[in-house]
């Protein structure tokens, strides 16, 4: 058991602590526009307020080491459940963003994700998932992780297909314009163009990770359905599987008829939402709904 001397007691607080100061620094970051300054000598108090969301970042992932470890828990295991999943999810689109956001600034997106992040934080403090006994094979720790990470990527490609849709029809909107100005004032999701990020680069960035996203998804079901005995063809993973076949078919579709545009981000909001429902969603029915354990 990980840490065995910390209590219940402790390990709730931990939680708690962590929780709250992720839920403040995230709500902190998602007003910095509305009260950042806009005359370039008042830099300084705007850097103090973009320096939240590392803030933010860090106890976010603190939050979700004490509740996922199992810290407090009386024999040995981990935690884990539709809410952990999820905000591990979110954490994951923000570790992409803390990354691009070097290159290309988007504050709009900055309160999106910050507003959904602190959203997933204080649900998976209401709900920190159901204790899980260690795993009987091996191989099932890292299916866990694979499936993950797979919804990270998804969500990440989703993101960027969310901000390429909004930049074409801004696009179009204001093609009497040069480039593409910031929504609601300072550039938002769909502030590219000579500026910013080309379309085409997000483009090919959007697919990059869905492509990423398909492969370790691929191995994710692949560990699942040859390694652990638990297996089975239950509605999660019919799920699981028909969003693989829908992303997957995406790729080839956008690789042999030239897919782009609605076509192609329908295909992928619909395969991502079967992933959703696939374990976050039968896992909610099964935790908050029927309140039945696994």
């Amino acid at each position: 058991m990980i840490l065995s001397f910390v209590t219940a007691e402790t390990a709730q607080t931990l939680l708690s602590v962590f929780s709250l100061l992720a839920i403040g620094s995230y709500a902190a970051t998602a007003m910095r526009a509305e009260f950042a300054p806009q005359a370039a000598d008042e830099d300084q108090p705007r850097k103090r307020l973009e320096g939240f969301l590392p803030l933010a970042f860090g106890a976010h992932l603190l939050a979700l080491l004490v509740d996922i470890s199992g810290l407090g828990l009386a024999q040995a295991g981990a935690r884990f459940g539709f809410a952990p999943a999820l905000s591990m999810t979110a954490w994951l689109i923000l570790a992409v963003y803390l990354v691009e956001s070097r290159l290309l600034p988007l504050p709009a997106a900055r309160r999106v994700l910050a507003v959904l992040a602190a959203i997933s934080v204080a649900v998976a403090w209401a709900f920190p998932g159901e204790s899980r006994p260690l795993a009987a094979s091996p191989w099932a720790p890292l299916h866990w992780v694979l499936g993950l990470a797979s919804y990270g990527l998804f969500g990440v490609a989703v993101l960027h297909a969310v901000m390429l849709s909004r930049a074409e029809r801004l696009l179009r909107s204001r093609s009497g314009q040069s480039g593409l100005g910031g929504l609601g004032g300072g550039g938002g999701l769909a502030s590219m163009g000579s500026k910013g990020m080309p379309l085409l680069r997000l483009e090919r960035l959007t697919f990059q990770f869905v492509g990423a996203g398909v492969a370790v998804l691929s191995l994710a079901l692949l560990l699942g359905w040859w390694f652990t005995p638990q297996w089975r063809w239950d509605h999660k993973n019919l799920l699981a599987v028909l969003g693989w076949l829908v992303l997957a078919g995406l790729l080839t579709g956008r690789q042999v008829f030239g897919w782009r545009g609605r076509r192609a981000t329908r295909w992928l909001y619909f395969g991502a939402l079967l992933l959703l429902l696939s374990y976050a969603g039968s896992r909610f029915v099964l935790e908050v709904v029927l309140q039945r354990p696994l």
